[in-house]
């Protein structure tokens, strides 16, 4: 009997152990790979000194990191609401909503903050840049394609797109995952299409025409 204590006690220990190194190695690989995503990002900005370019690079790292702890700690939260709405749907909705809104408040303040801190060391057009590779340069990409699919629009049309596609980029960049980034563009694009067509553009006809005027420029480049 003693023996199989002593055997299961050690089991434990290293079960415990092994899981701790684990989330040892998981933190260090998500250190790699946001220092690698801020890397990236500062090595477009050109920045001549390489002081500065470490400080963004920890400042842009930083953000990374203090994302993840409020995205966690909000999924956290959740998981006992979630667990209890069959039990009690009002109760667990209003714990939902209580830590949504508390992330909110959290990803608010810590956006700003985080906007201040890069325009310490960075110019107008490098913060756009940051922005930018925070959410894979999806505004730049989606604005270029509504100019090429509807070359019609008017200046007035442009920046309320532009306007629009600023707002989706500005939630994009506290979004926890890459998934939850796209969203944000997705529900924007979805207000400006609609927004076109009480304009009067068919947009499925002005999408299809971009295609054709894409495959004839391919086939001429052939």
């Amino acid at each position: 009997m003693r023996i199989f204590c002593r055997l299961f006690l050690t089991f434990l220990f290293l079960s415990t152990l092994s899981v701790a190194q684990t989330k040892e190695e998981q933190d260090a690989a998500y250190t790699k790979t946001i220092t690698q995503r801020a890397e990236k990002i500062v090595a477009s900005l050109g920045i001549s000194d390489q002081q500065v370019a470490a400080k963004v690079c920890d400042i842009i790292v930083r953000q990374y990191r203090s994302l993840n702890q409020i995205h966690t700690t909000k999924d956290e939260k959740s998981k006992p609401a979630k667990a209890q709405k069959e039990a009690n749907k009002s109760l667990a909705e209003e714990q939902m909503k209580n830590a949504e809104n508390e992330t909110d408040a959290r990803l608010y303040h810590l956006h700003f903050d985080y906007l201040s801190k890069l325009m310490f060391y960075l110019n107008e057009s490098q913060v756009e840049q940051v922005k930018n590779g925070m959410t894979y340069g999806v505004l730049p990409i989606t604005y270029k394609g509504y100019l090429e699919m509807i070359p019609g629009l008017t200046d007035e049309q442009k920046l309320q797109i532009k306007v629009w596609l600023f707002e989706a980029r500005e939630h994009a960049m506290d979004a926890g995952t890459s998934d939850e980034k796209h969203k944000w563009f997705g529900k924007y694009k979805g207000r400006i299409n609609n927004y076109l067509s009480v304009a009067g553009y068919d947009m499925k006809k002005e999408g299809e025409e971009w295609q054709k005027r894409i495959k004839e420029t391919q086939k001429k480049v052939e």
